[in-house]
Order: structure tokens, then sequence, then C-alpha cells
């Protein structure tokens, strides 16, 4: 046995000796993305994939994570949660068992919250190997108020932040006398519909609601029979928080129906959506996020124009400035702290401010220390022709992209903090 022991470590010591770049690897820090990559909303996980993978590929490339040992690269790795919650919550397992302690998700409040209690209890039981959870688009507000975590952060405005932009616009046009509602039937889409007709009520007691709809999530084909009701229903706007394949169908049946409402998106700026509306959509679809290509300052433009460098390929288009913040934010938390370990991250992501380089004069925010909600800007654009006046760049190719019709500045975006947090 000895023998065996001995040669062992002399050929561990041999192969150490012929390839030093081997030995000298500097261990990256890991990151698990656990998103629905397959399935009905694959191509919205692969568009996240691609938007982490640009921000890490940004920080490892000006030297990575400095620590007091040494700088150290960030690494995104790929957990396919396949769009349901139990899958999600065994890719987590295998996260954790594989030591990763920072998790990223998004794409499905459901999931998100079913994440958050997941790691509560994790954390609470194995404070050797807690785990921090960022979340870049899970944006039912229960997760940073009732459901409010410790070891959950969010870098996207969440809905009734979103939603208070969007019904402002339509409350101002005085052209619409009639909206139906409709949304995803989970957590978040129940929560758009409701809230929407709460909005619309308080600032436009006249305006009537001509309609209601949940349907399920991912799993309608063909929206036609749902527009014809929103159709004799004489809608003038659509509210929708539909995401993903069922916006494009959304809409794609309303360009077949003939459909002459405008809608009122949270994500209709993007994934399909302006190349499946083409001319019809014009003037009748807005959209409300943090960032949209057309901004129209020299460094946004100078950001964007990098994307497209990296990713050409118009389907691959899709940058979400949220996740470039999450990704700076987190390196710069880890350098402050000196250290990857979660609870140092996280006590050095409460109260901080985005200024990365990287970012500065595209785009910016604060960290709430409260609720762990991320603060930032917020633009609600409508969709035109690419070339006309404030549309410089279109979407996905598709020879339409967006003009900005309202910004709000972080400031005025900020809702209460409802949140009883639990500090460890």
């Amino acid at each position: 046995m000895g023998l065996v022991v001995a040669l062992l470590a002399s050929l561990v010591g041999a192969s150490a000796a012929a390839s030093p770049a081997r030995a000298a690897r500097v261990e990256p820090i890991r990151l698990a993305l656990i998103e629905g990559l397959s399935g009905s909303f694959g191509n919205a996980g692969e568009a996240v994939f691609r938007n982490l993978v640009w921000a890490a590929e940004r920080i490892n490339a000006r030297g990575g994570v400095r620590l007091p040992d040494g700088a150290r690269p960030l690494e995104v790795l790929r957990f396919d949660s396949k769009g349901t919650p139990e899958e999600a919550l065994a890719m987590l397992r295998a996260a954790v068992d594989q030591r990763i302690a920072f998790v990223l998700q998004g794409n499905s409040s459901a999931t998100a919250a079913a994440l958050v209690d997941a790691i509560n209890k994790h954390n609470e039981r194995e404070p050797g190997r807690r785990v921090l959870f960022l979340n870049y688009a899970a944006v039912d507000p229960v997760l940073t108020n009732e459901k409010c975590s410790f070891w959950h952060f969010r870098f996207d405005a969440h809905a009734d932040m979103r939603l208070a932009a969007l019904i402002d616009v339509l409350a101002e046009d005085r052209s619409v006398g009639k909206v139906y509602l409709i949304g995803q039937d989970y957590s978040f889409g129940q929560h758009v519909v409701r809230k929407s007709r709460e909005l619309l009520t308080q600032r436009r007691p006249e305006m009537q609601i001509v309609g209601e709809e949940l349907h399920p999530l991912g799993r309608v084909k063909d929206f036609l029979p749902y527009v014809a009701k929103i159709k004799a229903s004489g809608a003038q706007a659509v509210v929708t928080g539909n995401w993903g394949n069922d916006l494009t169908l959304l809409v794609k049946a309303a360009r077949e129906a003939g459909l002459e409402a405008r809608f009122y998106t949270f994500y209709g700026n993007a994934l399909g959506v302006p190349a499946a509306l083409g001319e019809a959509g014009v003037g009748k679809v807005l959209a409300v996020a943090e960032w949209h290509p057309n901004v129209g300052t020299p460094s946004s433009d100078a950001f964007y124009l990098a994307f497209r460098q990296r990713f050409p390929q118009p389907a691959d288009d899709y940058l979400h400035m949220r996740m470039q913040a999450m990704m700076e934010m987190l390196a710069q938390a880890m350098e402050r702290a000196g250290s990857a370990e979660p609870l140092a991250v996280a006590r050095a992501l409460e109260g901080a401010r985005l200024d990365a380089k990287p970012l500065q004069g595209v785009h910016q925010g604060l960290m709430r220390a409260a609720d762990h909600q991320f603060i930032q800007p917020l633009y609600v654009s409508v969709m035109q022709r690419a070339g006309s006046a404030g549309v410089r760049f279109d979407n996905e190719g598709s020879g339409y992209g967006f003009r900005t019709v309202r910004f709000l500045p972080a400031a005025a975006t900020q809702p209460p903090a409802r949140c009883q947090m639990r500090r460890p």
C-alpha cells in the first residue's frame, strides 16, 4: 500500500511539474443559474444565460474579483429547472451538493418563492454551507415584502413599481375608455391583474374594465379564442404581465385577428414580440423596463453595441441591464467584503450603490437594505419603426424598436417597504 501511495504521489508531482499552468489554476467563484433552459420558456432562459456569461466575461477580462488571497474569476454554471418549481428545488440541491454558494434565478415568481423558502431552511440548518439568492426577474412584490429574506436580493423592479409607471401612461390616454386585463395563472400574473384593476380604479374611475382573464402558464398554443373575447369586449387597451412565448403567441394572435387595441406590457420589447407584430404594433405596444437600447446617451449606445458585437445573431438580441447591474454589484460586494462567503457578501450588498465603471453613465441604482429591493430608474417606451425619431436600434433584427415616452428617475420609483427582515 505504501508503494502505491508513493507512486501516486510521484505521478501527481510529475504531472504538476509538467503542467505548471494546471497546478496554478485559480479556483473560480461558481454561480449556479437555476432556470428554465428547455421547454416553453427555454428561449427566455437562454437569453438570461447570454447576459450573465457576458457580464462574467467582462469582470474576468479585467482580472476577476479581487480578494485578499488573490483575484478569482466568476463562472456561471447551468442548472435546467425545466420551468417548474419542483425541478428548481432539485437543481438547488444539486448546486448545494457541489458547494456552490450563489444561486441566480428569476423567470417565475413561484419558483423564486420556493427557492427563498428552501434556502432559508438550508441556511438555518447548515450555517457552514450558506447560499445567497440573487433574483434578476421574479417580480411578485411579496418576495421583498411579506416573504422577504436576508438571503434574497432582487435586482428587478417589482411588479407594483413597473405597473405604477405603466398605468400612469395609460391613465393619461383619454382615447382609452375600455381596458381588458389578461395574465398567466400563477402568483405574478394574478397579482398584475388584481393590481391593475386597483390602480385603474384609483386613477381613472370612469374607465371600464371590460374583461379579466387568467390562462395556464406556458401551456396555451393558440391564443385566438382569448383574443376573440378581447375584440368582442370593445377594449381599446390590454394590460398584461405575460412574458416569453405566452406574450409572443398572444400578440401574434392579436395581429392575426386584426385587434386594434394598444398593449401595455411588462416585456413587449423583446423575445420575438416586435417581429411577431410587425407594422401592426407601431404606436400600439408599450413596455416598461429599467433600460432599453434607445435610451439615447453615448454611454448607453456604446454599451449596447458592445453586447451586439459579442452576440451578433439577431435572435440573440436581448440585453438585460438589471442582470449586468446584478453581476457588477456582486463582484463589488465580494471585493468590499474581502470574501466570497455568502454572509459577508450579503452584508456588503445591503445599502450598496451601483458604481461599477462599465455601467457609469449607463445605469444606476441602490440596493435598499430594508428589504433587499434594488431601486433604479424605469422607462416606459412605445414600439416604432427603426430609424424614426428616437429609435436608432431595432429589436432582434425586426426593423422595429422602442422610443421612450416616460422616464422615471430612481427616486420616483421607490415603493414603501413592508419587510420585517430576520437577520443572522
